[in-house]
């Protein structure tokens, strides 16, 4: 006799029982998957209705004509993007903002470095390192209104710089730095990067404290002096945080604008006029906002073109 081993069907309360089991596993794991979405939510409304909305109607201001004052614009097509690209106060506030960006960056990073690895010497004792990070995070800890005016009372005709210089000698009348069409950019460049350092500090000695110190010690088994150790050791391990924190720092002074405004308005003679105080001044002195918005476009641009070598950085850490 033949034995059939087949596996018998499910009978009609087993079949409807597993079918209600599956219903209730794939609501439940249903449900778990819009948890994220739902947690989310309150944030991507935010970035919609307060970034993308207000970038979208920008954008599409900068192809009208006579936007805002006017209840029915003119759509002029790319009209407004070569007005201001052959605008020569715009060519100065791009030529100026490079200057600004590109020195207060090196500057930022050199000193960032040169500090960081001041604190981070066993040569200093630890109350020391304590007292010194204080000083030097102060600026960081300032608001933007405070370091423009204490900044203005210093570089002023009677202030503190100019009486310190004639005084020792290095001068031998007052300047007026920040009215001085000579002066007044390297003046606000100054004032950025004494307000900027103490975060590249902070992040720099954080990376010096991650690097082993076997790699040292194998550095000097090989006969490498401090320099050599610097160059060899300490630059390439902090090669990632250096090059992220400059492309950040270009996009950061790029957008720079409450400083300048506080302490120079761009002047004198447009000496120290950049793309933010440009694009400023064309919407609320000249209520050019057709203008103003193809400024801002390009801006958006230039910044995007910088955000995307830092994602690509970030992906490749």
């Amino acid at each position: 006799m033949k034995l059939d081993h087949a596996p018998r069907p499910p009978t009609t309360a087993a079949a409807s029982k597993a079918r209600v089991a599956a219903r209730r596993t794939a609501r439940r794991y249903s449900g778990r998957g819009a948890v994220p979405y739902g947690y989310l939510s309150p944030t991507m409304v935010l970035i919609l209705v307060l970034m993308v909305v207000p970038i979208a109607m920008v954008v599409s201001y900068s192809f009208k004509d006579n936007v805002i004052v006017e209840q029915n614009p003119v759509f002029v097509g790319l009209a407004n993007y070569t007005t201001v690209l052959t605008d020569p106060d715009f060519l100065v506030a791009l030529e100026n903002t490079f200057v600004f960006i590109t020195v207060s960056t090196v500057a930022h990073l050199v000193l960032g470095l040169t500090f960081a690895m001041m604190l981070n010497t066993s040569l200093l004792s630890g109350v020391t390192k304590a007292i010194f990070r204080v000083i030097y995070i102060l600026p960081w800890l300032f608001t933007v209104a405070v370091i423009a005016v204490i900044w203005r009372l210093i570089l002023d005709p009677a202030g503190v710089a100019n009486y310190v210089l004639t005084t020792v000698g290095a001068m031998q009348e007052d300047v007026s730095w920040l009215a001085d069409p000579g002066k007044a950019l390297w003046a606000l460049t100054l004032i950025n990067i004494w307000a900027g350092f103490p975060f590249f500090m902070i992040s720099i000695l954080a990376g010096l404290q991650g690097i082993s110190s076997d790699l040292y010690e194998a550095a000097a088994v090989d006969g490498a002096g401090a320099f050599r150790q610097f160059w060899n050791v300490t630059i390439p391990q902090l090669r990632p945080v250096l090059v992220s924190m400059a492309v950040l720092d270009l996009i950061w002074t790029s957008q720079q604008f409450a400083l300048i405004w506080m302490t120079t308005g761009g002047g004198p003679l447009n000496v120290t006029e950049m793309l933010s105080t440009f694009t400023y001044k064309q919407a609320f002195s000249s209520y050019e906002f057709a203008t103003a918005s193809a400024s801002a476009v390009i801006v958006l641009l230039l910044t995007m073109v910088l955000a995307f070598f830092y994602v690509r950085l970030q992906r490749e850490r």
